[in-house]
């Protein structure tokens, strides 16, 4: 058996998407690997003291700046000559979309050759569920209750796959918890990119999804097979692959009823407004990556 360079000696919720992605990543590239790892769950449930749960050299930094760490460790190698050993940054959403995204954009713009992997639950789990620019409008989150006829999140889910485009990062893919076999492909490219890379995906997150167990791969399975969250793969700026999506087409309500977080937009018009929203923003990545 292969070995595991995240042990299962850890706290994550039972089905965490993020747990089982990030275990995929770091056995992907080990042994020779350097990870540098934002807070959040990951970090939460793999390092509480005295003991870790990772066999690879792991360094925990803030919210704000685990990019410019990788970029010291970075330079470190450089100045050592080492051009073999791989730099990993592990990140959520209010790490990467928020919080971070300054170091990153200074990362990427120096041509810096460090894989970036968002693990994307859409939400600030580690700190009790509050609203991130990576949630969806409609999403009932802490910060963004759903009461009567409001509708929850209002916000944009900001594109990050286009700002990484927009910086000229050679590879930049996209995927989701439900597709283990397609993360470690990414992974692999990701790893023989002269450059800069960023993989973002969708992670099952338990609690902050309202989910059951029982529906930790099929949610994002789902989201993937209706559009909503595709697979998607750049090369040099190249849509050079897309997951086709399953015919008849799946509306987005199968994705969405399976999770509490919406399921006060099945009750009101303003909700059933926001579920055709929700349809069509899926409608036109469908249109646009040709799905």
């Amino acid at each position: 058996m292969a070995n595991n360079y995240l042990s299962f000696d850890n706290s994550a919720c039972v089905g965490c998407g993020q747990i089982m992605a990030a275990r995929t990543v770091v056995n992907a590239l080990a042994p020779d690997v350097i990870i540098a790892n934002a807070t959040g769950c990951l970090e939460i449930t793999t390092s509480a003291w005295p003991k870790s749960a990772w066999g690879v050299p792991w360094i925990h930094s803030l919210f704000a700046n685990p990019a410019s760490v990788a970029s010291g460790i970075q330079a470190a190698l450089e100045a050592k000559g080492n051009k073999k050993t791989k730099i990993l940054v592990q990140a959520g959403d209010g790490s990467t979309f928020d919080i971070g995204f300054g170091a990153i954009s200074g990362m990427w713009s120096r041509n810096e050759p460090i894989i970036y992997v968002c693990y994307d639950n859409e939400v600030y789990a580690n700190t009790g569920m509050q609203a991130s620019a990576a949630t969806l409008a409609g999403s009932h989150t802490l910060t963004t209750p759903a009461i009567g006829e409001v509708i929850g999140s209002k916000g944009h889910k900001k594109d990050m796959i286009a700002l990484a485009l927009a910086h000229g990062v050679p590879y930049v893919a996209q995927t989701t918890s439900a597709f283990l076999d397609d993360l470690r492909a990414k992974i692999l490219k990701a790893a023989a990119t002269d450059g800069p890379s960023y993989i973002q995906v969708l992670s099952a997150c338990i609690p902050g999804w309202n989910i059951e167990i029982k529906d930790a791969v099929n949610a994002p399975r789902l989201a993937a097979k209706t559009g909503l969250y595709p697979l998607l793969e750049f090369t040099n700026g190249r849509n050079t692959s897309a997951w086709k999506i399953p015919q008849p087409k799946i509306p987005v309500t199968e994705y969405l009823k399976i999770q509490k977080r919406y399921a006060h937009l099945f009750k009101t018009e303003a909700g059933k407004k926001q579920l055709k929203a929700l349809q069509t923003i899926a409608d036109e990545q469908i249109a646009k990556y040709n799905l």
